[in-house]
Parts: C-alpha cells; sequence; structure tokens
C-alpha cells in the first residue's frame, strides 16, 4: 500500500502539535544596540539539557531526492527538540508524526515551508530526515549533543507500506 501525501501550508497553528515555526512574522521585536538592530525574540524553545546533554550548532548541506519523494522511514530524537533554519530564501517539506511509541505512514503530515520559516521539532517527535527541493540547500541546525543516544529510526515494514509526497 501506498499513501500519497500533498504538503499544506506551514503556520504556526498547523504545526504547534509539533514544535514551532521559527520566522520572523507575528514574533516579539525588540530594537536593541542603540537602536541598529531589531532583535526577534524567543523564537523557538530549544530543549536538550536531558541525560547531561548541551547545545550543537551545525550546519547541514540537503540534496533533493528523486520525484515522487518516496517516505520509508521516519525518526525521532528522545532526549531533545532539533531547530532547522534555512541558510538560503529556498522552499522546503516537512514531514511528521506525532509523539507515539511507533509511526505508519498514515500517520504523516507534511507542510511546505518557505525559505524564511525555520522548525524547531519538540522532543521525541517523528519526523522525516530533511527534504530539500533543491540541491545544496544549507540549514542551521541547532541540535543535542552529549552522552546517551539521541536518534531512533523506524522504516516501514512491508505490511506498513510507504507513502509519496505529491507536489
Amino acid at each position: 500500500m501506498t499513501l500519497e501525501l500533498k504538503p499544506q501550508k506551514l503556520t504556526s497553528d498547523n504545526f504547534a502539535a509539533f514544535g514551532d515555526v521559527i520566522m520572523t512574522d507575528g514574533a516579539e521585536r525588540l530594537m536593541i544596540n542603540e537602536g541598529t538592530t531589531e532583535r526577534f525574540y524567543d523564537l523557538a524553545k530549544v530543549d536538550v539539557e536531558s541525560e547531561g546533554g548541551h547545545t550543537l550548532i551545525n550546519i547541514f548541506r540537503g540534496q533533493a531526492r528523486p520525484q515522487p519523494i518516496e517516505i520509508k522511514m521516519m525518526e525521532r530524537h528522545p532526549l531533545g527538540s532539533q531547530a532547522f533554519i534555512p541558510l538560503q530564501n529556498k522552499p522546503y517539506l516537512v514531514v511528521v508524526a506525532p509523539v507515539a511509541d511507533s509511526v505508519g505512514p498514515e500517520d504523516l503530515q507534511v507542510f511546505m515551508a518557505d525559505g524564511n520559516q525555520g522548525v524547531n521539532y519538540q522532543r521525541d517527535l517523528w519526523h522525516h530526515p530533511l527534504l530539500v527541493l533543491e540541491d545544496n540547500h544549507e540549514f542551521l541546525v541547532v541540535d543535542r549533543g552529549g552522552p546517551e543516544d539521541n536518534c531512533t529510526e523506524h522504516w516501514f515494514t512491508q505490511d506498513q507500506g510507504n507513502a509519496h509526497i505529491v507536489l
């Protein structure tokens, strides 16, 4: 069985159950540095301190996948949140499923993010690895480092099937 998934527009409201949308629209603003810099305040909750964790700052460079994009697996990070902030103004896809013991294709939701929106996946949320639509799309990633394994992958079984994203 293969499910066809169509992306919906990414908004703070429709993504709230999965984490934060990181964007300046609607954010609390504060002028700093003698009025020369606008600070967009408290855009996401970084959650990385469990089990002796610490904050990592990374850059990921994604490559586009063949279309239709096949979703065969999901991953989660049980010890901390994970934030992706695009460094180029290019759209990308976000595939998530609710926090649960297991995940299947029927649980998936797909969002189309524009190049001005980042996402912060809440701790233990099922999500697909980076899905860019153009090669060499770079992201600043705020993640958890430290002891303990912080990534669980789930590959869909033949009985579960898979899903394709239809753009």
